[in-house]
């Protein structure tokens, strides 16, 4: 099984504005970015209770197809939301063998908080950042989700693409 995040950031490295919201991201996505590849690839969405409650707020849940687990220790309403959606609780290596052992082969980990939980643990394997030309100033940088992305702490740059 493996696990990613993908992520957007600001040029100066902000993953969300400091209220939490990500509407410097362009609508839609903008141009292509490799995230409708991504997503394509994914069976399950492993979510951070802060980050599922604001995609709660879209129009449209955008998961239907997934199986979207949820990550948090208290309990949360799923009635009103289509596909399979569970809540999920404990260390990320006991998360992702309880993945694994049902089914999972390529998870997305979403939220900043999960994200970090996950890098520290040495759990993610792969990460896409992709770059927005916008500069924000303050708020959650990118840098502090994403500081680490294995247990051994090496990393290996893959591809860069400036898209403007």
């Amino acid at each position: 099984m493996k696990l990613s995040v993908f992520v957007g950031t600001s040029l100066d490295g902000f993953i969300a504005r400091r209220n939490g919201q990500y509407d410097f991201l362009p609508a839609g996505g903008g141009e292509p970015h490799g995230y409708d590849e991504f997503i394509a690839s994914v069976d399950t969405i492993l979510i951070g209770r802060n980050t599922f409650e604001v995609v709660l707020k879209l129009p449209r849940w955008p998961y239907s197809d997934k199986r979207v687990a949820v990550l948090s220790h208290r309990r949360l309403d799923f009635s009103g939301i289509t596909g399979r959606v569970e809540q999920m609780s404990g260390d990320p290596a006991q998360i992702a063998h309880e993945l694994a052992t049902t089914g999972a082969k390529h998870v997305y980990v979403d939220g900043g908080i999960a994200v970090q939980e996950f890098l520290r643990a040495g759990q993610i394997h792969h990460i896409t950042i992709t770059r927005v030309p916008v500069l924000i100033g303050e708020a959650f940088l990118c840098s502090a989700a994403c500081h680490r992305t294995s247990s051994s702490g090496t990393s290996e740059l893959v591809n860069t693409r400036v898209a403007w």
